[in-house]
């Protein structure tokens, strides 16, 4: 399917800068509903990515869901003309929020408590007699565990 430059640059524009695309099953609608393309082109552009292994394809309850690969996101960074340090925000790392001083979470210097300090935790696993010597349970009922003819 032809589709117009400037249609398919904002489609791999959007798709570069986010990483990922959805995409609902309507060919007939007519536009994206993030785009200012027609949906018909948004589906057949990543339909195309998706033959040559740029882009992975998921459909669920008429929805296409379009994650970048590694190699997509080399192919769109040379077809944009994208220097090398600008990344898809699904390829990008996630600032962890510094934590407070003095506060440190499970790394050395941490408190634990000692193993052998359970509490009354371990009490009820003590057994200080068994069953009866003489004891025998009877399974008595319906079903594959009944007795036969007996």
């Amino acid at each position: 399917m032809i589709i117009p430059k400037d249609n398919r640059r904002t489609i791999y524009e959007n798709l570069f800068k986010e990483g990922v695309m959805v995409a609902k099953k309507d060919f007939n609608a007519p536009k994206h509903e993030e785009l200012e393309v027609p949906n018909l082109f948004v589906i057949k552009a990543l339909q195309s990515l998706t033959s040559r292994g740029y882009v992975k394809t998921q459909f669920s309850w008429q929805y296409y869901y379009y994650t970048l690969t590694p190699e997509g996101v080399e192919y769109l960074r040379e077809w944009l003309h994208l220097p090398a340090e600008i990344v898809p925000s699904t390829h990008k790392k996630a600032a962890r929020p510094p934590r407070p001083a003095g506060v440190r979470q499970g790394g050395e210097g941490a408190y634990r408590p000692p193993r052998g300090d359970r509490g009354d935790r371990g009490e009820y696993r003590k057994k200080e007699e068994g069953a009866p010597g003489e004891f025998r349970p009877q399974f008595a009922g319906v079903g594959r565990g009944a007795p036969r003819g007996e």
